[in-house]
């Protein structure tokens, strides 16, 4: 899938838009943070040296330097933050001050006390963040600080989402015999957003060839990435597959030996892409995070192997014969890292197996079961 994938442009984000947007490219400090040498307390600013008795000369406060330089008999009164008087080389917290009319008399101190020195936090032309980084509060406060109010990051995928099915109806309206609730749009629109993708557009269609296919042409010309559940098989009411055939998207791969998700399909025209998710909403929101959320990622340029890693199995799972099991877990930290349990019964129509699951455990194909303590891998639902 990964070669069909390719990153979106860039384009300048106000700092205080930026919050979970992808940068497309490295942020370099232009000079060193913190600029200027400052004080790490409240004091004294002082030449280090033995105990002695010194006269105030000036004082220094943050946004407002001293202007009268310190020397050998002479201190400069300072606040936390406040730059570092010409002269001074330590500061001596007040609390060790005795002062007396007309100066104050200051302890043995040793060069460098409770000063900040510059660039202790950043070195000018040193890589703060790389391209790919993902901008949450602390990326945003360090930009902050090196001075940019704008960040180049990749744009938002425009997501479009298509839900098909007779049986569907919307949350609130009645439900008639044989029919259920909508699910799967907000799920999948919600799983996408919290991707990092906009999503444009929500349609649900009958399972009708001529609306299915006008439904993905009208997504096709709006959306970075289509998002269709249901009827992606061969049953005489799957419209889905012969629709993506007639508009001209070409299939990458359809059917994965996988459960829940057998039946997903993933293409593409031109550079948009196009996935087929089963109808199931347990599947649906299965699918989504193994292959939909992972091109979502590639196109802001993120890593999307950040959400993989292993944990350790606390219940013993049966495993399937022939397709890897994405199974729901909670998810849980140890001093031994991270420890997965599956919620509760993993059937693809049980939905509450979705809730408290953090992160899909993958157990691989095969006879017999996986046994508790096993390390298995997972991928995290973020």
């Amino acid at each position: 899938m990964e070669g069909a994938v390719e990153p979106l442009a860039a384009e300048p984000i106000a700092l205080d838009q930026a919050l979970g947007r992808v940068l497309a490219e490295p942020v370099v400090a232009a000079e060193d943070r913190p600029p200027f040498a400052s004080s790490a307390m409240d004091g004294v600013a002082v030449v280090s040296g033995p105990e002695r008795t010194l006269a105030i000369v000036d004082e220094a406060r943050a946004g407002h330097p001293a202007s009268v330089p310190v020397a050998s008999g002479s201190a400069v009164t300072i606040s936390t933050g406040a730059p570092i008087p010409s002269g001074a080389d330590a500061v001596v917290p007040i609390e060790r001050v005795r002062v007396f009319d007309g100066g104050v008399r200051v302890p043995a101190t040793r060069p460098g006390a409770n000063v900040r020195g510059a660039g202790e936090d950043v070195k000018a032309g040193e890589l703060v963040l790389r391209a790919g980084a993902a901008l949450g509060p602390a990326e945003l406060a360090v930009s902050a600080s090196l001075g940019r109010a704008a960040l180049r990051c990749r744009a938002r995928p425009r997501v479009a989402v298509i839900v098909t099915g007779d049986e569907l109806v919307t949350p609130g309206d009645a439900a008639g015999a044989g029919q259920i609730y909508d699910s799967n749009t907000p799920a999948i629109a919600a799983a996408a957003e919290r991707s990092g993708a906009e999503v444009i557009s929500r349609a649900r269609v009958r399972d009708d060839r001529r609306a299915t296919t006008d439904a993905i042409a009208a997504a096709l010309e709006a959306a970075d990435v289509v998002c269709i559940s249901g009827g992606v098989s061969v049953g005489e009411h799957d419209h889905v597959k012969p629709a993506l055939t007639e508009l001209g998207v070409e299939e990458i791969f359809w059917r994965v030996q996988l459960k829940p998700g057998k039946p997903t399909w993933f293409g593409r025209r031109s550079a948009t892409l196009v996935f087929g998710l089963p109808g199931n909403p347990v599947s649906a929101i299965v699918t989504f995070h193994l292959f939909a959320r992972r091109a979502l990622r590639l196109l802001q340029g993120a890593q999307p192997d950040d959400v993989r890693t292993t944990a350790t199995l606390d219940a013993p799972v049966d495993r399937a014969r022939a397709r890897v099991q994405a199974v729901r877990c909670r998810l849980t930290a140890a001093r031994d890292g991270w420890h997965v349990t599956p919620t509760k019964a993993q059937g693809s129509h049980v939905l509450t197996s979705m809730l408290g699951a953090g992160a899909l455990a993958l157990i691989p194909a095969g006879e017999g079961s996986v046994a508790a303590g096993a390390s298995v891998d997972i991928e995290l639902i973020g």
